[in-house]
Parts: structure tokens; C-alpha cells; sequence
């Protein structure tokens, strides 16, 4: 049963998103805890990917929302019931024995859009047959050194019924992930990754880092040519935080960007994407849609982000929490509450649906 979004009796037993990783410490071995939850280094860029969206005031107008407000819009063409979206996040099946399988229909029957990971435990033909017959659903790539089964993987995600490629762009090396290595996280031995390229005699059990080393090294603007040769789904690109690349990606013909810092797990003291976020859609132009991740726990983050240009806000470690508490049902609440929170702050400020939110409606703290 999925309670009322605002009544904090349901599955989760919490009230709001930012309650749900004190709840998962419980429920999650340490080191998959640890893993989850942690980033590069000192998880600066983590604590500031939220703090940027607190220093931001939102200055809301009045008499002005209509008599029905809500939160339906389209992301790259295709209906959604809110701008609220899952982000890739890798190995959910450590998380909750169905993994990727529950998220997918959690998301299904919110209505929402699901990006899944090329790192992910379970088949993609089945994730996408469980997003239900609208499709609502991405996929991520992470291209590997063996070229055959990139584009093996890329074309089952076509074929599948994919709305869109996904390329992660931010994974030059493997993060500096030292609560990562401080548990020795590594997959458990019933944990298949069936798009990645495992050597049939590697040892394991599998790492992240080891993970990280099957894909391909050097991978430059060129290589993204290729991949849009790979395929007639709309590509868009995971990892920008420069203009001049957002620019580069426009030119190049990407269909969406990403704004991305990995959820602070790469480049640790990178800058928050909500401070970002403004100059890449200014550099993107109209011609790309823009969407962005992390730090996002509340409805009126999602609104800050739709105002400075978002047309879609992700979200991955909250929904990783949801799942490890109560599967596809803990998932299902999760979104009900932030799709809840954003159509109440959409409403307070003035807006009836989420294209009516603009730059005028934020001000940065003084």
C-alpha cells in the first residue's frame, strides 16, 4: 500500500526523502551501505550538491496558479506525470533482491522516467518489458574497451524499446572512492551484470574499480559521433559541467544533457550542478533538453531546478534508500512524495504546471 503522499504512515515510515538514509543504515550491509552512500575523497562536491540548493530562495507570486495545478510535462517527447526522474545508479539488485526490476515498476506506475544503468543486475530486456508498454524509460552506457560489446549493448537497448541513449562522459578514471575501498565493496557472487564485458575467467568477486576497467579508455568528443552513428535513438549526455562542453554537445547534435557530477563520486570539490546549471542551458541553447542530478531531496528543489532551465530533475541515492527499505513499493512512495512536494511548491509559487516556472522565481541567498 502506498500511503498519502504527505501523511508519513506508508511504507517508508518517514515523512521526507532526506529521512530515508538513516532508515537503509539499518537494512543494508555496511560495506553496500558504505558504497551507496559514499563519494570521492573528502565528499565535498556530495554536502555541496545539496547546500547549493538551500542557498538558492525561491520569490513566489500569488493569484496567479490556476484552479487545477499539476505537475505533468515531457521530457525528449515523451509524457510524463512529473519532472521528477531516477537517475542511473548501479548493482540494485545488493540493494533489494529484485534491484533494477522493482525500480522499473515503481516507475512505471508513477508515470515517471527510469534511466537504468548499463551496470545493472538484471537483463535489460526484462527491466524494459517491466517498465510497462509507454516505455518510460533511458538507457545509460558506459562504453567498454571491447567495442563489440558496446555496440551489442546499444543495439538491445534499441531493440528493447530504449526512448533514449544515455552516455555517461565522466568516467576517465574510477573515483577516488575511499569509503569504497575502506569496506572492500565488491558484488556478491549471485550478482550478475549482464551488459558488461566480465572476462570469463576473471577470479572475483567483482569490483567497482574492476568494473571501471573494462570500459574504454581516451574516450573523446569523436567517439560520441559514434555512438549517434550506433543508433536511431535520441542521445544525450551524462557528465557536463562546462559551458564550452554543453556547447561542444549542442554542435555535435546531442538530443539532451545531463548536468552531472557523478553524485559526487568522481571529481571530488567539483561545482554543484544547481550552480551550473543556468550557464549550461544558456550555452545548450533551444535546440537541447536539459536535465539535471544531484543533491535533489524536495519538491522545491525540483522547482529551483525547473526554474533555472531543468526540464527534468534526477534523482538516485534517495531512491537507493526507498528500495533497500521496502522494494517496489518503498520506491513508489518515494516518487509520490516528491512529485507531492513539487506539485505544492509549483502551486505556492504561482505556477500551474512546470513550464511556468522561470529564473525570476529564484534569488540566490544574499
Amino acid at each position: 500500500m502506498i500511503a498519502d503522499a504527505n501523511s508519513g504512515t506508508g511504507t517508508l515510515g518517514a515523512l521526507n526523502l532526506g529521512e530515508l538514509e538513516d532508515l537503509a543504515v539499518g537494512v543494508l550491509d555496511e560495506a553496500a551501505f558504505h558504497y551507496f552512500a559514499g563519494g570521492a575523497a573528502d565528499e565535498i562536491t556530495i554536502s555541496e550538491n545539496a547546500a547549493a540548493y538551500r542557498r538558492l530562495r525561491l520569490v513566489p507570486r500569488v493569484l496567479c496558479a490556476g484552479p487545477n495545478p499539476g505537475t505533468e510535462t515531457q521530457i525528449l517527447g515523451t509524457a510524463v506525470s512529473s519532472p521528477v526522474g531516477v537517475a542511473p545508479f548501479a548493482y540494485q539488485r545488493v540493494a533489494h533482491p529484485e534491484g533494477e526490476l522493482a525500480t522499473a515498476r515503481a516507475c512505471a506506475e508513477a508515470g515517471v522516467l527510469m534511466c537504468l544503468s548499463s551496470l545493472s543486475t538484471q537483463p535489460l530486456e526484462q527491466v524494459v518489458e517491466a517498465s510497462g508498454p509507454e516505455r518510460r524509460i533511458w538507457f545509460q552506457l558506459y562504453p567498454y574497451k571491447d567495442k563489440a560489446m558496446t555496440a551489442d549493448v546499444v543495439a538491445r537497448a534499441t531493440d528493447a524499446g530504449c526512448r533514449a541513449l544515455v552516455v555517461t562522459c565522466d568516467v576517465a578514471v574510477h573515483g577516488r572512492r575511499e569509503r569504497e575501498f575502506r569496506h572492500d565493496f565488491a558484488l556478491p557472487e549471485d550478482c550478475d551484470l549482464p551488459c558488461v564485458p566480465v572476462p570469463e575467467d576473471f577470479a572475483g568477486p567483482v569490483s567497482p574499480t574492476d568494473v571501471t576497467s573494462f570500459m574504454q579508455e581516451g574516450l573523446s568528443w569523436d567517439d560520441i559521433g559514434d555512438f549517434m552513428e550506433m543508433t536511431d535513438l535520441p542521445v544525450v549526455l551524462k557528465g557536463i559541467l562546462s559551458p564550452e562542453d554543453a556547447k561542444i554537445a549542442t554542435d555535435l547534435g546531442a538530443a539532451g544533457i545531463i548536468v552531472s557530477n557523478h553524485g559526487g563520486r568522481q571529481l571530488d570539490t567539483a561545482i554543484a550542478t544547481i550552480e551550473i546549471l543556468p550557464e549550461i542551458v544558456d550555452a545548450a541553447g533551444d535546440g537541447v533538453e536539459v536535465l539535471v542530478d544531484g543533491g535533489i531531496t524536495r519538491g522545491t528543489d525540483v522547482v529551483k531546478a525547473l526554474a533555472l532551465g531543468a526540464k527534468g530533475a534526477m534523482l538516485a541515492r534517495p531512491i537507493t534508500w526507498a528500495l533497500a527499505i521496502a522494494g517496489k513499493e518503498g520506491v513508489a512512495e518515494a516518487l509520490a512524495m516528491l512529485t507531492s512536494e513539487t506539485a505544492d511548491a509549483l502551486a505556492l509559487c504561482g505556477c500551474s504546471t512546470p513550464a511556468e516556472a522561470t529564473r525570476e522565481l529564484v534569488r540566490s541567498e544574499p
